[in-house]
């Protein structure tokens, strides 16, 4: 019960923030809900290997790229889903924060 409550509650944090964030485009509540589902997949499946291979670079720039590390499985999420367009790399960023921070919040309040 608490995946499902989890998967709604980011869907409609999703779905907020494509309509608020400049640059992030979400056709509807079911984009938002695949969008989630894909970014699962993708954190849990190709997140691990960016994050090996780009260790070099997350030490010398103090963790930072990992902010480059999120940008990019967004992007990824945007070129796999229709419903989802992001005009950039910056909006990809900005997007990327945000549903971390407010994922994050979510999960400290519901856990």
């Amino acid at each position: 019960m608490g995946f499902i409550l989890k998967l709604l509650l980011t869907a409609i944090i999703t779905y907020v923030l494509a309509r608020f964030l400049p640059g992030a485009h979400l056709g509807g509540f079911t984009d938002a809900i695949l969008l989630v589902i894909v970014l699962a997949i993708l954190n849990a499946v190709l997140k691990p290997i960016l994050k090996i291979l780009g260790f070099p670079i997350t030490v010398l720039t103090l963790g930072l790229f990992l902010l480059v590390i999120n940008a990019v499985i967004v992007l990824l999420a945007d070129w796999l889903l229709a419903g989802f367009k992001l005009d950039g790399f910056l909006s990809a960023l900005i997007f990327s924060v945000a549903l971390s921070l407010v994922t994050s919040v979510v999960d400290m309040v519901i856990d």
